[in-house]
């Protein structure tokens, strides 16, 4: 013999306090959401694996329209940072131009621990180096990702790997890794 239940589609009146419900799951004023940022950075720390930053400074000949400079000067001595990244084995495929490398990587990161630890935010043109592997990454793009519900933000770099040619290998590089807002000039 089957039982039959009734379910009830029916809301119930929640009461109102001071012209608001007192049942809220968005508060941007709730203190948890610092809490959240913290599991959130706690996550990519277990699941991802240390990475070695090498921060960007803009040149005087930095052109607007290609948004990248010419002569880019680097950082000679990297910054460790903890980020999330998926490992993938270098692909040369080769199509009717020639070789190409197919390994773009994204890579994740808690905003507010990488704009603590760098001074700034991610910038296109930064270097990153896994710790891991023996492959550096140029980054090509940098965008924000949030949970709306929190407030919570990620920041997601997707960055093309670099070849070790000549151009690569003698760009130039500032002394000082922690170096805020200035460049070396080499000549």
């Amino acid at each position: 013999m089957a039982k039959r239940f009734k379910v009830n589609r029916d809301m119930p009146n929640l009461p109102r306090v001071d012209g608001a419900t007192p049942l809220s799951f968005y508060d941007p004023s709730n203190p948890d959401v610092n809490l959240f940022n913290l599991v959130d950075d706690e996550i990519i720390r277990i699941s991802g694996s240390p990475l070695h930053y090498f921060k960007s400074f803009v040149s005087e000949d930095y052109d607007d329209v290609y948004l990248e400079a010419r002569n880019k000067t680097i950082a000679s001595e990297p910054i460790t940072v903890h980020g999330y990244y998926e490992p993938s084995v270098v692909e040369e495929v080769l199509s009717n131009f020639g070789i190409e490398l197919t390994n773009d990587q994204m890579f994740v990161f808690n905003k507010t621990y990488i704009e603590q630890a760098l001074q700034r935010s991610p910038e296109i043109g930064d270097h990153i180096k896994p710790h891991f592997q023996n492959q550096k990454y140029e980054i090509s793009e940098v965008q924000e990702d949030s949970f709306e519900m929190y407030g919570v933000y990620h920041v997601v770099c997707t960055a093309k790997l670099l070849r070790e040619d000549e151009g690569t290998l003698n760009q130039p590089t500032t002394d000082v890794a922690d170096d805020v807002g200035g460049y070396l000039d080499l000549e």
